[in-house]
């Protein structure tokens, strides 16, 4: 390909699929494009699922291509129905609004938002007057087609409650794309593989109001061995973008833990180390290999947290795993008054400290012989943890498998 950026990603395995690569390629190699990419506000930060199309924004500035950073106030309201199989819990005004916020100040550390353009969806999708759009919008889009999409598809095989609210989700993607060609020369969309229905339904509507060709093009999802999407811990806690949400030493741990057949793609996607040094690294074996994971979660974490955080959780695994000392994990403050007199339940403790998902998840922990405290496994989830449990310096050590560790301090 003619395009710089087109051939970088396909070399950083970034490329999926695009809906006509050849005219993309022309475009980008002779211009400067107006690229988007959205999100919804469904959370105070985005996650690492979001993580590949972070990173492409980052290489789009950095090739001198124009980005929009689509935040959905709008669609938010609604929920995208892709890959779920239950409707998204319903958000009011100012937890949208606030869920803004903070994906902007995530965004800020991979991006520089000055050079690019922040819209929100709701800015348009608000004054929509319904008939009009459904006259103006609707009519270009056909149910039986709409039915065979794998996000409509997959409910009604199931059959799970699709209501009719997010069946419009699709509709409003597509003007997002159309409104945004219209008002920013905007001629291409980015998303995960997942999204393809939606973006080639926008480029569709595009054509049928007679605006410049549209381009989609799609990155791939990552899947652990398991066949689950990459954003999770085995023990069900979400890696966040936020330090506040997910500590550096748990974004480190999650890069460092990754299942061995994962290590040149991630290096590849998520570091900007060059493909000569990712050469190198990605067909160790043995105990190479870990250093090659040390190396990536480092790498990784620089680009998220900032070097001196990176350097920080790679000093504390290495001490606690390598030189058995705990003085350098993260901590996790709970206040005397909720262990009590009489003790907390060790379901409880971890419950509370938010290191694990649910109770059932920490039961299940517990029962797999996959929880510790100070290095011994508790097999009796009925067990209580009481002050005297805790050392002269007011902490004990939790460790949930056999990879993540932390300190409980005392407050």
């Amino acid at each position: 390909m003619r395009s710089e950026f087109l051939n970088f990603i396909k070399d950083r395995e970034y490329l999926y699929q695009c809906t006509n690569l050849d005219g993309l390629d022309k475009l980008m190699s002779n211009s400067s494009v107006v690229a988007y990419i959205g999100f919804d506000c469904t959370a105070p930060s985005l996650h690492i699922g979001s993580l590949i199309q972070i990173m492409m924004l980052r290489h789009l500035q950095k090739f001198g291509h124009k980005t929009i950073i689509l935040l959905g106030g709008g669609t938010t309201k609604i929920g995208d129905p892709t890959g779920k199989d239950k409707a998204r819990e319903i958000l009011d005004e100012n937890t949208i609004s606030s869920n803004t916020s903070g994906i902007k100040k995530t965004l800020e550390k991979f991006i520089s938002l000055e050079d690019a353009i922040l819209v929100n969806n709701a800015d348009w999708l608000n004054n929509l007057k319904y008939i009009d759009f459904l006259r103006d919008v609707g009519i270009h889009f056909s149910i039986n087609r709409m039915l065979n999409f794998d996000s409509v598809k997959t409910r009604l095989e199931r059959e799970q409650s699709l209501s009719f609210l997010e069946f419009n989700y699709m509709l409003l993607q597509a003007y997002d794309f159309v409104e945004l060609s219209r008002n920013y020369e905007c001629r291409l969309q980015i998303g995960g593989s997942d999204q393809w229905g939606n973006i080639v339904n926008g480029i569709e509507l595009g054509s049928k109001l007679n605006l410049p060709e549209l381009f989609g093009l799609t990155t791939p999802l990552i899947m652990t061995n398991a066949g689950k999407k990459m954003g999770k811990t085995a023990e069900g806690k979400t890696i966040w973008l936020d330090s506040k949400m997910c500590s550096p030493y748990d974004y480190w741990q999650y890069f460092r833990n990754i299942e061995d057949n994962n290590l040149g793609r991630f290096l590849r996607l998520f570091t900007e180390l060059s493909l000569d040094e990712i050469k190198e690294l990605e067909f160790l074996k043995d105990q190479e290999i870990n250093e090659a994971k040390k190396i990536l979660a480092t790498e990784a974490t620089k680009i998220c947290h900032g070097e001196d955080a990176a350097k920080d959780a790679e000093k504390a695994a290495i001490a606690n795993f390598e030189n058995k000392d705990s003085s350098l994990l993260p901590n996790v403050y709970i206040e005397k008054q909720k262990i009590g007199d009489a003790g907390i339940s060790v379901v409880e403790l971890l419950y509370i400290t938010d290191l694990v998902g649910s109770k059932g998840a920490v039961k299940r922990l517990i029962a797999g012989d996959g929880f510790r405290i100070n290095d011994e496994i508790i097999t009796n989830s009925n067990q209580l943890v009481a002050l005297k449990d805790f050392d002269a310096s007011g902490f004990i050590k939790l460790s949930i498998g056999k990879k993540r560790h932390v300190k409980v301090t005392l407050l």
